[in-house]
């Protein structure tokens, strides 16, 4: 009996410490408490996500006004020609003259004072309430160009005049590059614009887009949409052509700019009749390269190479 026992002993020592037999033993009561009303973090207070004052998450920019993702598509720049450029709007605030205009910081709060100073110094060329249109869109790299009513940019007339000195005589000779005199009733330089500054490279965006970046300065509501009704008064097979972005013969040359923008280089001639004939040129060669060419106002010939 006594064998026994001391067997039964040394066989319970041995295995003190496997967790079958701990888990025989009463577990003592948790003692750790939590604050009420706080809850606890499912991965721990390291692996929450950071918020905002206002609540939102971090990385998420607030100020971004485009809903696309991805740099501004030559598609989404024609689409913004056509159905933002030559708009009506109501000004809702000042806007200078001169052609500094007023820049925009996209993504930044308006400064109001800066705007009051630039109205101070160069003059209102729109007032609040004024109907204004919007006469032309130009891209660069990180800013949107937009001018109203002409834009406050000055253009020379008709042609760039280029004074030369030949022998002390004074000369003077003419370029071919005829500058856009705008609608009419605007003279260019009379009007004001605004610089859309992104600060990067412009991000893609639709013409809904570009109206919520002007809504600050112009309101589109209740204005007659000028691209709309100018779109449905054209024949059904240059409104194809339109939507399927490419010129064609019998086109004049704001049709030519809705389907497939301004050309990289224009060519001007006459013909052995005496006729004006004008080519735009859009790529080069060797690479897809298309030639519109222009007898007049409408386009006669349109030639793609390599075809």
């Amino acid at each position: 009996m006594n064998l026994f026992v001391a067997s039964l002993i040394v066989f319970l020592l041995a295995y003190a410490d496997v967790p079958q037999v701990n888990s025989l033993r009463p577990r003592a009561a948790s003692t750790e408490a939590f604050p009420s009303g706080e809850e606890i973090p499912l991965f721990g207070n390291d692996a929450l996500s950071v918020t905002d004052p206002q609540g939102q998450a971090a990385g998420v920019d607030r100020t971004a006004p485009v809903g696309k993702s991805g740099p501004l598509q030559d598609s989404s720049k024609l689409t913004l020609i056509r159905y933002v450029s030559g708009e009506y709007a109501k000004a809702i605030k000042p806007l200078p003259a001169g052609k500094e205009g007023f820049i925009v910081h996209i993504g930044q709060p308006l400064d109001a004072n800066m705007l009051d100073r630039q109205v101070a110094t160069h003059g209102a060329a729109v007032n609040t309430g004024d109907h204004v249109q919007i006469t032309k869109l130009e891209f660069r790299d990180k800013q949107i160009i937009v001018d109203l009513n002409g834009g406050g940019r000055g253009k020379k007339r008709l042609r760039d005049r280029i004074h030369l000195e030949m022998g002390g005589i004074p000369t003077a000779r003419t370029t071919s590059t005829q500058q856009d005199s705008g609608p009419p009733g605007m003279q260019p330089g009379l009007g004001s614009t605004l610089y859309l500054d992104f600060a990067q490279a412009l991000p893609d965006m639709a013409p809904e887009d570009l109206k919520r970046i002007l809504s600050p300065f112009l309101d589109f509501n209740r204005q007659r949409s000028a691209s709309v009704q100018w779109f449905d008064t054209l024949p059904i097979e240059m409104r194809r052509a339109i939507q399927e972005r490419k010129p064609i013969v019998g086109m004049d040359r704001e049709e030519v700019v809705a389907a497939i923008g301004k050309p990289e280089h224009k060519v001007r001639e006459r013909d052995q009749e005496g006729n004006d004939i004008e080519d735009w040129i859009y790529g080069q060669p060797p690479s897809k390269t298309i030639f519109v060419r222009f007898t007049g106002q409408r386009v006669t010939s349109v030639k793609q190479f390599p075809q």
